[in-house]
């Protein structure tokens, strides 16, 4: 009876470990087409969705019931979800504009918060969210698709090695046919494209992966000028927003260019780095290609088929986790980074000034 009640006693310690080594992550809204990614990763052993915080009663049963989630975790309310469940940390996947208000009810609670592309609204958000974060102690990361892409970790690490020297220029393409055309959910669709909710259309919602990939890359320069052109190809999909947008950006030693568009026939998510000896061609997640100069306009190409990234710097959540138990750091600019996402936003708010008045906007 003895050696039961200890092997009872001993199992019982082991569950409430495990238990408490999951992350308790709180959901703020539901409508975000990347929501699968939380919900889907309620199935692993490190994460634990505590509550879910949508007042869509038809959304949530929909989603909930595709990723095998008990309805008894939505409420219809944050602010009654985060005091009913105390989650350790929130992941923002309702509309950009809504991103302040979840930092506004997580942050005094101590809630650490993670939200889709980008940070913010406007500068204005940003800034409050900022002050927050920083009052309250919490993270505050932003979390894009390609910053889990090993073609983009190569790059990074190959141009910091110096293999084809100081970067002369950047180029980035993100976006594909356009929300309605791909067939995104009507929740989704609707907010994706109001400029109040959104911040505007294909240049928010896909330039705002270049203008990250930048800040990183120039490790927290701020452009010298932002100058952008924007166009509403689509008008009959599109009639609130632009769909169509190139956004270039002046620094002292490079220039950027960012070819957000809801007009790709073909979804992409690629970037080219051009060196003074070489340059880099990150075609997809996992496909990297450096072309080494030679003569005129040869080359030598060596082609890097590359694997998922190692843990904790292979998906957000696990990221996110291994930030607040203090596992990991990041440093200043990173790509999720509050520093990073700052600039990206003011650079996204002087694209849109600059798309409107056709005039290029001097940073301060």
């Amino acid at each position: 009876m003895r050696y039961l009640l200890l092997l009872l006693i001993f199992l019982s310690s082991v569950n409430l470990t495990f238990s408490q080594d999951k992350l308790r992550v709180g959901v703020a809204g539901l409508t975000h087409g990347h929501v699968g990614w939380i919900l889907d990763a309620n199935k692993r052993t490190d994460i634990e969705i505590v509550g879910i915080a949508e007042p869509n009663k038809t959304l949530a049963e929909r989603l909930t019931k595709q990723y095998g989630i008990s309805m008894d975790l939505v409420y219809d309310d944050l602010e009654e979800m985060l005091t009913a469940t105390r989650p350790e940390a929130v992941t923002a996947f309702g509309n950009i504009y809504d991103h302040l208000a979840v930092v506004e009810a997580a942050a005094p609670k101590r809630m650490h918060v993670m939200v889709e592309k980008p940070l913010a609204v406007s500068a204005a958000h940003a800034s409050r969210m900022e002050e927050l974060a920083k009052k309250h102690g919490i993270h505050l990361i932003t979390n894009y698709e390609t910053t889990w892409y090993p073609s983009v970790e190569k790059a990074q690490e190959i141009l910091e090695e110096g293999e084809i020297g100081e970067m002369r220029k950047l180029i980035v393409r993100d976006g594909h046919r356009g929300p309605k055309n791909i067939g995104v959910s009507a929740e989704f669709l609707e907010w994706l494209t109001d400029p109040k909710l959104n911040g505007g259309g294909a240049i928010i919602d896909f330039g705002c992966y270049g203008a990250n990939l930048s800040t990183w890359l120039h490790k927290g320069e701020r452009p010298i000028s932002v100058t952008a052109v924007a166009q509403q190809l689509q008008a009959e999909n599109n009639p609130k927003v632009d769909d169509d947008a190139t956004i270039i950006l002046a620094y002292e030693n490079s220039q950027v260019i960012l070819e957000p568009s809801w007009n790709w026939p073909i979804g992409r998510k690629d970037m080219e780095i051009y060196g003074m000896t070489g340059a880099l061609f990150a075609d997809n997640g996992k496909t990297l290609r450096l072309r080494m100069a030679q003569g005129y306009d040869g080359f030598d190409e060596k082609v890097f088929q590359l694997e998922k990234r190692e843990s904790p710097y292979d998906d957000p959540f696990t990221y996110f986790k291994a930030i607040i138990r203090g596992e990991i750091k990041a440093s200043p600019y990173d790509l999720s980074s509050l520093e990073n996402n700052l600039l990206v936003v003011e650079i996204l708010e002087a694209a849109v000034e600059s798309s409107k008045t056709n005039k290029t906007v001097f940073l301060k």
